[in-house]
């Protein structure tokens, strides 16, 4: 009996090390590809699951939303205007089995398809619908994108045109365009005043003139108001219907 258990204990070690080796952890937001000599042969869910060595290799695959950033990608518009886009794409893996058996390294894969893309599509564009309509391109990147992701069990979520850089000349163009816009505002704003002004002074006319001795008083008061600062000299205008009427007074 020693014998025997003295020959069996060497044989439990080594199934003992078999077993535990054979204990794969798979966590709940990841997913296993096993391959049992060489071939596929199913998911691996989340818990404790047995892969035989030599027999048979596994896989891991990160199933939560991942992000991935693309800096300063140089695209040129519609109108021949060089500019710089940071794109950030937003995507999960949907299917693991795809995303192992149908593209070699699925990261690099929709970096590279949301590149091309995304030149694609903003060469399609002036500068101007790039600036304004940056919403509505960033969701047509996304659906393109979204068709061939697809085929990789993956799921884009969303694209966002993160920030658009442009050429320093055409900063400074775009910066005198809005100066001349805000002083063609002015000018209009200044000549509505001064319509509204010579409105105002022609029916002011009007009444002085339909009503007698309102230009006098008018005058008066003007005086008034200047002879109250005595820095300053009062000059009489005095009408010629008067210097005549004093001429005539002379000459009797």
């Amino acid at each position: 009996m020693e014998l025997l258990f003295a020959g069996a204990t060497p044989l439990l070690v080594i199934l003992l090390v078999v077993i535990l080796s054979s204990l794969k952890q798979v966590n709940e937001f990841e997913r296993g590809i096993q391959f049992t000599f060489g071939k596929y042969s199913g998911v691996l869910e989340p818990g404790w699951r047995i892969v035989l060595p030599v027999f048979q290799t596994w896989q891991k695959v990160d199933i939560r939303t991942k992000v991935v950033e693309e800096p300063d990608q140089e695209v040129i518009t519609k109108d021949n205007v060089s500019t710089k886009i940071t794109a950030v794409i937003y995507y999960k893996i949907t299917d693991a089995q795809k995303a192992i058996l149908e593209v070699e390294n699925f990261y690099w894969a929709v970096s590279q398809l949301a590149q091309t893309t995304m030149r694609n599509v903003i060469g399609e564009v002036t500068l101007d619908q790039l600036l304004t309509q940056r919403h509505e391109l960033a969701v047509k990147i996304r659906d393109i994108v979204e068709k061939s992701a697809g085929l990789w069990g993956l799921d884009v979520s969303s694209v966002e045109l993160k920030d658009i850089k442009l050429p320093e000349s055409m900063v400074r163009t775009m910066a005198k365009q809005a100066e001349a816009e805000r002083e063609k505002r002015a000018t209009i704003i200044n000549s509505e005043g001064e319509v509204i002004a010579s409105k105002n002074l022609a029916i002011a006319a009007k009444t002085m003139q339909g009503t007698p001795g309102a230009l006098h008083l008018r005058t008066l008061n003007s005086i008034n108001d200047i002879s109250s600062d005595q820095s300053n000299t009062v000059v009489f205008a005095i009408p010629l219907e008067i210097l005549h009427a004093l001429e005539g007074f002379k000459k009797k």
